[in-house]
């Protein structure tokens, strides 16, 4: 397990002050990924390094249009590259983008869940836990 995370694999905020720059830039981040193509293209790159026509296919986007996004991920330090001859393929740099998007996923899995006033679990809750990860039953968690 690593050092910022818990048991629960929540990281703990108690060292963060209000007052601290780095909210600041986790707003940052937050804007990054407040587009649906970007989270796209970290869904894209949770499983490895992807050339820009790859990903492209993938988000069903142009790749000028794919580069443009890859661009600002850059720039937000939450992609890095490889050039290979004339192709440039993309990585995330680590997994704490792969984890905010992923997290984002399972809020909005309770949100479709809950529409209607139905109690239905959400499918993050009834899947198989992952190595590390508690499987919840509850639609609280």
């Amino acid at each position: 397990m690593h050092a910022d995370t818990q048991e629960d694999g929540t990281g703990s905020l108690g060292h963060i002050e209000l007052d601290n720059p780095t909210v600041e830039l986790a707003a940052e981040v937050f804007g990054m990924l407040a587009d649906a193509t970007r989270v796209r293209i970290v869904l894209v790159l949770d499983d490895g390094e992807h050339s820009v026509n790859d990903i492209a296919e993938a988000v069903g986007k142009t790749p000028a249009s794919v580069s443009q996004h890859l661009a600002k991920l850059r720039l937000a330090r939450i992609v890095a590259t490889r050039q290979e001859g004339t192709r440039v393929f993309y990585r995330l740099i680590n997994g704490h983008a792969k984890r905010l998007v992923a997290d984002a996923l399972f809020q909005a899995e309770h949100s479709v869940a809950g529409v209607g006033g139905t109690d239905a679990i959400p499918p993050h809750h009834r899947r198989d836990p992952q190595p590390g990860r508690e499987l919840h039953g509850d639609v609280d968690a």
